[in-house]
């Protein structure tokens, strides 16, 4: 078999097996999160959000549906998050133009625990 076939019958098969990729993978919530920040970020915003209630009380503006919005715009700080705890895992997140707009929050197993919003 000459080369020109074997890339032909290469290329249809990879041409059958997208096109059945996108069959089966169609209107699902599906991603690629390569990145260590896309892991965390998409671990949070699966998650329950936990707003304190000394934290609502300060912030009666903020609730669950800013800070998911504040957690997918935001990058992660790792230098400034505490990654090594057993428990909950603290995260930094800052947002904004400047780095005085952050985010921290606790990373447990079935809730996410806001611990601070700096907002200037």
């Amino acid at each position: 078999m000459s080369l020109f076939y074997r890339i032909g019958y290469y290329l249809v098969g990879f041409s059958v097996g997208l096109i059945f990729l996108v069959f089966v993978f169609n209107g699902k919530k599906t991603s690629c999160n390569y990145s260590p920040s896309s892991r965390v970020k998409g671990s949070l915003l699966q998650k329950k959000i936990q707003l304190p209630d000394n934290f609502k009380n300060q912030n009666p503006k903020i609730d669950d549906s800013i800070i998911r919005e504040l957690i997918k715009k935001g990058n992660i700080d790792f230098s400034k998050s505490d990654t090594q705890l057993d428990s909950c895992r603290v995260y930094h997140i800052d947002f904004g133009n400047d780095k005085n707009s952050f985010l921290e929050v606790a990373n447990c197993k079935k809730k996410v625990t806001v611990l601070k919003v700096q907002i200037p």
